[in-house]
């Protein structure tokens, strides 16, 4: 496939976009996740102070429809937020959560979710580089669990990163460790002076989903879209996807390619979103 019919660095094959509803919900619904087989959407509620994120789950009842299902359960604590929710094709979750960071200096979990319940929550191990100031404040897990591409941020002492970039990180055992080659694949996506962060990885390893915004410059954030033709390849081809306008953040890849949830700001209120292609034009 061409993924651009265009030399302005957007992205056109996604189009119609339009609101996800989750009814029984009133809240804000952000980070979205949708899981492998396509009938759970994770998310975490207003992340916005003075509200104490929490974790999550509605079914799927309709095309564009899902009926909230309420918190996770497992997972969620009332003093520290639990946000940014990722799951494996096992059913393995992954969530960040500062709870305990002043000891730890980590803040990526997992656990294993099963009707709506998530059991054996812990640490995941070789994450952190234990400096202080360095958050990994959002995470994304490939399909079949070998890969973290977790988003790395500093911070200074305010509520967002002054920098933040992609790190990818390859299970070994029990653990991940840091990928070697990681700063090469990610060339492309990691930009100096924007905040780049919340990635999205097709089933396929091939397509890479992810957020950047440039607050100093006073731009919204924005979905973009990196493309390679191989495993193992960098990513390239860098473009925004054009269906996706205004303030939008933490994109979703379903398993087939076709649809990309997000989050959208409307108003003062946030909202899941999607948008979709078809599917001769996924990689």
């Amino acid at each position: 496939m061409s993924p651009s019919k265009s030399q302005t660095n957007s992205y056109g094959a996604f189009s119609d976009a339009q609101a996800v509803a989750v009814q029984g919900d009133t809240g804000d619904v952000m980070e979205p996740f949708i899981s492998r087989d396509g009938e759970f959407l994770l998310f975490n509620t207003s992340n916005v102070a003075p509200h104490i994120a929490s974790l999550q789950f509605a079914t799927r009842i309709g095309a564009q429809t899902f009926a909230n299902q309420g918190a996770i359960r497992g997972v969620n604590e009332s003093h520290a937020l639990s946000g940014t929710p990722t799951m494996d094709r096992d059913r393995n979750l992954y969530f960040v959560s500062p709870r305990s960071y002043s000891r730890t200096l980590s803040t990526i979990y997992t656990g294993r979710f099963t009707s709506g319940k998530v059991t054996g929550v812990h640490l995941v191990p070789g994450i952190s580089p234990r400096t202080p100031g360095v958050v990994d404040f959002d995470v994304e897990v490939s399909s079949d669990g070998a890969t973290l591409y977790v988003s790395v941020g500093h911070f200074d002492g305010g509520t967002a990163p002054t920098s933040s970039s992609l790190a990818i990180f390859d299970k070994a055992g029990n653990r991940f460790v840091p990928d070697r080659a990681s700063a090469d694949i990610l060339h492309a996506v990691n930009v100096p002076g924007e905040l780049t962060y919340a990635a999205s990885i097709s089933a396929n390893g091939l397509e890479l989903f992810f957020t950047r915004a440039n607050p100093a410059r006073g731009g919204e954030p924005a979905v973009y879209r990196a493309v390679r033709s191989r495993l193992r390849q960098p990513f390239g081809q860098v473009e925004r996807v054009a269906a996706i306008t205004g303030f939008a953040e933490a994109p979703s890849i379903s398993a087939d390619g076709t649809t990309l949830y997000y989050h959208r700001l409307v108003g003062s209120h946030f909202e899941v979103a999607e948008v979709t292609r078809p599917r001769s034009e996924t990689p």
